[in-house]
Formats: C-alpha cells, sequence, structure tokens
C-alpha cells in the first residue's frame, strides 16, 4: 500500500510530463513539419500547410476581436469548403465550441438551434442565406453576428450584412496563438443530432476524444501520410467523422467539394490521384453507377469508408467490380462518428462474392482508440450471447463517448444509465464477435445517410385537418436505403390525395424528410391507444415482398 502511494502521489503531473489531447496539436505539427505540402484543394485555390495554418490563426484573430472565448458558441452553415475546415481549428483555438448545422435543415430547426446553443457568431454560406435570414427572425434572444463566406466560384456573394470572411482575414496582421485547450474535457464541438423526437438534442463532444477518434481513424484505416481524401461527407456530419483532424496529424491533402456530383468526384479521383473518401450508401452508390459508364477506369487503389443503415450488398458489390475497396462502420454523433468497424481478415479475400458482400456488410468490432462496445440485454445489462440471433442492444463505454447532451440532464442520465452509452440500436453478436445491426429501437429513419425523426414527421402529417392519426416507418429504397414511409388515418368524409398530402409535408419540413409512400387506411393500436408500428413494418414488407 506504502508503494501505491508513493508511485500516485510523489509523482505529479507536470508541465514536462502532461499536455493536454486536443487535435489542435496535430495542425501546429504539420505546419511545421509539412510545411510546404499541399493541405486543401478547392477548384483553382490551393493552400499548403503553413499558409492552412497562418489561416486558421487569421480566423482566430477574427473571432477574439468580436469577444468570442472560452466556452462560447461559433455556429457555422458552409458546404465543404476550405473555410469550414479551418473553422476546425480556428474556432477550438479562441477556446470556443464549434456547432456546424446541417445545412439541409429548414428555418424552423435552425432557429432552434441557433437559440439553444447561444450561437454568439455564425459563419454561413450565401447559398442558405434565406434559410438563416428566416431563422433569425424567428429569434427571441439577440441574433449572432453573421459572417459571410462568399464563393466567387459558384458566383456566391456575401448577402447577409457586410462582414465577409476573406476580407476580415486580410485584415489580421497579428496571428492568434495555438494554444491548447486548460483542460483536455473542455468542448470542442456541438452537434445536434434528431433524436427521436423533434427538437434535435445537442451532442457535446470534447477536446480528448477528438483527438483521440482523429488516430482512432488513421489507425482503423492505415492510412499514410501521402494520403490524398476527398470531402465527400459533409463536414457538419459529426464534424466530418474527426476527418478534418485526421488530415491534420498525417499531413495529408483535403480535396474539398461543394456538393456530391458523382462525375466530378470522378474527375476529381482521377486528377488529383484521391486514395480515400467516406460516405453514405446512396453516394457510393453514386459514384458506381457513374464509373460503369465511363471509358476510363480509375487506375489506383482508392478506398472508401461507409455508413449509416446496413449498406445494401448490391452497393458493396459493385464498388468492388470498379476497384473501390470499401470498409464498413457505424457509430452516432455521440460517439464522434465511427466507433466500430468491420475489420477484414485475411481469409475473407478467398471467399465468394456473395460471402465477402456478408461478411462485410456487418458493423463490425470497436474502433482501435474506443475503449468497449458490447450488445447487452438493456433489462439485466447482461451481455447476449454470440450466437448471431440472441437480440440486445449497442451500447459503447470509453473516452470517444460525447460528454452529454446540452442542457438536457434527462437525457444525458437517460443515455448513460449503468454505465454505459446506449444506443437504442439493436443488434446480435456473431461467433466471431463482430456485431451486426438488427433493429432500430429508436424510431429514427437513416435516408442517404441523413438522420429523419418519425416523430417529427408524423408531427407535421397530423397538423393537416383532414389527418386524424398518422405513423411513420421506413420503407426500403434501392438508392437512398430507406425513405419516410406513412399510414394515416383520414377524418371521415376526407377526401385528400396522397400527393396533396406528400406536397402539404414538403411546405412544412426539409423536403428530404417528407414521407416518399402514402398509405391511407386504419391504423393499428393497442387497447391503451398504442401504435402498433411493428404490425405496419411487417405490412410494408409483405407489399415489397409480393
Amino acid at each position: 500500500m506504502n508503494g501505491l502511494c508513493s508511485y500516485n502521489q510523489a509523482l505529479e503531473k507536470t508541465p514536462a510530463n502532461y499536455v493536454a489531447l486536443s487535435p489542435l496539436s496535430f495542425i501546429k505539427r504539420a505546419a511545421s513539419v509539412y510545411a510546404d505540402s499541399t493541405a486543401l484543394i478547392y477548384g483553382d485555390i490551393s493552400y499548403t500547410w503553413a499558409e492552412t495554418y497562418r489561416r486558421c490563426r487569421q480566423l482566430a484573430s477574427v473571432l477574439k476581436g468580436y469577444g468570442i472565448s472560452r466556452g462560447d458558441t461559433v455556429s457555422v452553415m458552409l458546404p465543404n469548403v476550405p473555410a469550414m475546415y479551418e473553422a476546425h481549428f480556428g474556432v477550438p483555438m479562441t477556446g470556443a465550441v464549434l456547432n456546424s448545422i446541417n445545412i439541409r435543415l429548414d428555418a424552423e430547426a435552425v432557429a432552434f438551434i441557433l437559440s439553444h446553443s447561444r450561437t454568439r457568431l455564425l459563419l454561413v454560406d450565401p447559398e442558405y442565406a434565406g434559410v438563416v435570414e428566416k431563422a433569425l427572425s424567428m429569434l427571441e434572444s439577440p441574433a449572432p453576428i453573421v459572417i459571410n463566406v462568399a464563393d466567387p466560384s459558384c458566383g456566391l456573394e456575401a448577402s447577409i450584412g457586410d462582414l465577409e470572411y476573406e476580407a476580415l482575414l486580410a485584415e489580421q496582421s497579428e496571428l492568434a496563438e495555438c494554444t491548447l485547450p486548460l483542460d483536455e474535457w473542455d468542448a470542442i464541438a456541438l452537434g445536434y443530432t434528431s433524436g427521436t423526437t423533434g427538437n434535435p438534442k445537442g451532442v457535446v463532444t470534447h477536446h480528448r476524444g477528438a483527438y483521440l477518434n482523429a488516430v482512432s481513424n488513421v489507425l482503423s484505416w492505415g492510412i499514410a501520410s501521402n494520403v490524398v481524401y476527398l470531402w465527400t461527407l459533409p463536414m457538419f456530419h459529426c464534424n466530418g467523422w474527426c476527418f478534418p483532424w485526421t488530415l491534420a496529424a498525417i499531413g495529408g491533402t483535403n480535396i474539398c467539394l461543394r456538393k456530391v456530383d458523382p462525375e466530378l468526384i470522378l474527375q476529381l479521383i482521377k486528377q488529383h490521384g484521391v486514395t480515400h473518401y467516406c460516405g453514405a450508401p446512396i453516394v457510393h452508390s453514386m459514384i458506381a453507377d457513374a464509373a460503369s459508364v465511363q471509358s476510363s477506369p480509375i487506375e489506383h487503389k482508392v478506398s472508401g469508408l461507409i455508413a449509416g443503415a446496413a449498406p445494401p450488398a448490391a452497393v458493396l458489390a459493385k464498388m468492388e467490380r470498379i476497384g473501390i475497396e470499401l470498409t464498413h462502420v457505424y457509430g452516432l454523433t455521440e460517439t464522434y462518428g465511427p466507433a466500430t468497424v468491420c475489420v477484414k481478415q485475411d481469409d475473407w479475400a478467398d471467399r465468394s462474392l456473395e460471402e465477402r458482400v456478408r461478411l462485410n456488410g456487418r458493423q463490425g468490432v470497436t474502433y482501435p482508440l474506443q475503449e468497449e462496445v458490447v450488445v447487452l440485454d438493456p433489462n439485466t445489462m447482461q451481455p447476449v450471447p454470440a450466437d448471431g440471433k440472441t437480440v440486445g442492444e449497442i451500447m459503447f463505454r470509453g473516452n470517444i463517448v460525447m460528454k452529454g447532451y446540452l442542457r438536457n440532464e434527462a437525457a444525458t442520465e437517460e443515455a448513460f444509465a449503468g454505465g454505459w452509452f446506449h444506443t437504442g440500436d439493436l443488434a446480435v453478436v456473431h461467433e466471431d464477435g463482430y456485431l451486426k445491426i438488427s433493429d432500430r429501437s429508436k424510431d429514427v429513419i437513416i435516408s442517404g445517410g441523413e438522420n429523419i425523426s418519425s416523430l417529427e414527421v408524423e408531427d407535421v402529417i397530423q397538423r393537416h385537418p383532414d389527418v386524424e392519426l398518422a405513423a411513420v416507418v421506413p420503407l426500403p429504397d434501392e438508392k437512398w436505403g430507406e425513405v419516410p414511409a406513412a399510414f394515416v388515418q383520414l377524418c371521415i368524409g376526407s377526401e385528400l390525395t396522397e400527393q396533396e398530402l406528400i406536397e402539404f409535408c414538403r411546405q412544412n419540413m426539409s423536403r428530404f424528410k417528407a414521407p416518399k409512400k402514402i398509405i391511407f387506411e386504419r391504423i393499428p393500436t393497442t387497447s391503451t391507444g398504442k401504435i402498433q408500428k411493428f404490425v405496419l413494418r411487417q405490412q410494408l414488407a409483405q407489399a415489397q415482398a409480393s
């Protein structure tokens, strides 16, 4: 016991032997080690790592000039352009928290996020100015400072106020220092997830987790320093799965892409020798379809990460045929993006295509630096047997799990009950220890990589005066993975049509959330009035099979 005390008490943390973990360390090193190497390319624009580091410090100076400091929220509504990448370093350099807003959200959702996050300053692309202006008009609290990020290459100029990103950066002759956080537990980012209710929950992540998952990406994918990474994945999704920080850690090259355009993606892959990219199944499918009609094949190795709902077998097969190697990952906003990976075993290469597709379609095993992933019986909190049949809930524990939900103690306590993070996703464990999702207990539909709350869609449908009751469930879709389908019980005498109700939904929510199919019939409920969604899912499955 005395020996233990001497180890733990006599030898203390000092500046010489302890530094807070933060991905800010990565860009500081990249600017020194890879100073003249290309860090970022966007169209005709190209920056070295030294230039990118300088621009991030200029951004931090701009923010400090507006009084932004530790604990403040800086929100961005940007596509994958240089400013979006720079915000991942410039914002935390001030001690502030980066909140990347989904660019597909409607004004009401954006207004909620700006208000709930108490955003002090907002960077916005002119393409989303209309939505942002409407959102700002809904705020009861003081509106944030708005800085326009113009994109002359697309003819998009500043449109909200007179503050412009590049002009403000150019004014900064004194560069802010790249100071590590006082505490690695300090928040680095805030990301909103749709969850199971209309109002999203604010997921708070910290510097330590961002640092570890950025490194975990390198270890999991075996990424070399000469990586050329194409930004097909939106950086607003879980901070681009931590890849902005990953690329800085290894001094790789970022190829920015404003929108997913399969022909342009193939052009950039060949032009810049792209080696890696990430995306939802729909993105990979679009790339494969575009490649299949082109005369010139991709002649170098390309690796892709695929996530979302379990990837359709057809997508995995198509990508293999055109020479792009996909690796399946699974995670949530609450786990900084990827938290499990379907690690390929050596003997899988000798299996048939059908067998490889089956093996690679699983969610896999824990990410390298995530401590643990298990499938537990949510009632007993005991592990389910590895029989590929017994269903339990996927739960995580480790340093790469969120701090909690912003200003939502009840949801945080529920999520961490029993010392584990409860995902709400149901899965089985196969004999080799690999996980396979079997269902979701949360009523979230994952369409093209986007989370859609079924309850939110139901709420909008039920606003229509002719609707008595509505239930939304996922409908399998070859292109998007799954889309919302609505069962609707109409008021007596109503002659409302399917197209009229779909149009009503499109006018009252983001278009991608609107149901793609509506079935008018009496909705089955229990004796207590609870909708029996499992019956509706079975009904859809039977209709699809017939």
